[in-house]
């Protein structure tokens, strides 16, 4: 796997040599996994601190639900989420924040308060002037698929090629990028799984990863607690298994597991403790050499 080094300000991440965890911490009432679970800062922060604690390398904190379905809410209500928790937790912390946003307005506001990443779901489309952000405080970017809003992309989701289309679609958010001053080097992609993608929209992805690698960006892969997992493990077409339960998680470890061998530099994830014991076993595992008698 190729080896990618992001340098900035005081912040240094190796991707690639080991599997990168990227802890999620929801600041809303409707997240379909933990929301209305750390509305308050001081949970939140005590929340983060444990996901570091536990393996986490990155914390995304994000003040928007983005599961299927769901409505938007304002730039100011979005901030008065995020923003009192960041200011505390960057006090707390050495590993970067990530605020998870597509309003330029609300980054701009997270950036100040101490965050360091830019994740953005609408890879530029929701909000031309969060690239203008991104460059001024020249941060890493997370850019990610999407077919459609939140609100309709899981309405019947179809691609005549799904992985050209893929492709196609984060090489134009870079190239839009890189025109508002963002440096390549700088940009993180992410496939978007369950961001308007099927179960085997999703499976297939997974399965051929490495599909990506002609981009020559590290990637970021964000399957926890995701509806397909609980389709599939629903094996007896009961009711839906809640992403709390813990056969879901067990799946999202499986999956986790298979993205890692295909590829993948950083993992989004809600159980940063599992996740961590997953992805060290695995790097292990892709960097076990014949003759090596280690026990």
């Amino acid at each position: 796997m190729k080896t990618y080094v992001l340098e900035w300000g005081p912040h240094r991440l190796e991707l690639g040599p080991r599997t990168l965890i990227l802890g999620i911490l929801n600041i809303t009432p409707d997240s379909f996994s933990d929301g209305g679970k750390y509305l308050r800062p001081e949970e939140a922060v005590a929340r983060a601190q444990e996901m570091v604690n536990t393996g986490a390398d990155i914390i995304d904190i994000g003040g928007e639900s983005t599961r299927p379905f769901s409505e938007t809410v304002t730039h100011e209500e979005e901030i008065r989420r995020v923003v009192p928790v960041i200011e505390a937790l960057a006090q707390r912390v050495s590993v970067p924040i990530s605020i998870d946003t597509t309003k330029s307005a609300v980054a701009e506001s997270a950036l100040r308060a101490g965050a360091a990443i830019i994740n953005d779901i609408g890879a530029l489309r929701m909000d031309p002037g969060l690239a203008d952000v991104a460059a001024e405080h020249n941060v890493p970017l997370i850019l990610m698929h999407m077919q459609g809003t939140p609100r309709d992309m899981q309405i019947e989701p179809r691609y005549d090629d799904l992985f050209a289309e893929i492709k196609a679609f984060l090489e134009d958010a870079m190239e839009t990028a890189e025109k508002h001053g963002i440096q390549r080097s700088k940009i993180i992609i992410d496939p978007g799984i369950g961001f308007g993608k099927t179960k085997d929209h999703n499976l297939q992805i997974l399965k051929h990863l490495d599909f990506l690698e002609t981009l020559d960006r590290p990637v970021l892969i964000g399957p926890s607690r995701k509806a397909f997992i609980r389709k599939i493990l629903n094996i007896n077409n009961g009711p839906e298994l809640p992403p709390s339960h813990p056969l879901v998680e067990t799946g999202t470890q499986a999956v986790i597991a298979a993205a890692i061998m295909k590829g993948a530099h950083i993992v989004r994830v809600h159980d940063v403790a599992n996740t961590f014991a997953t992805a060290t076993l695995l790097d292990s595992l892709k960097q076990a050499t014949v003759g090596n008698e280690t026990q």
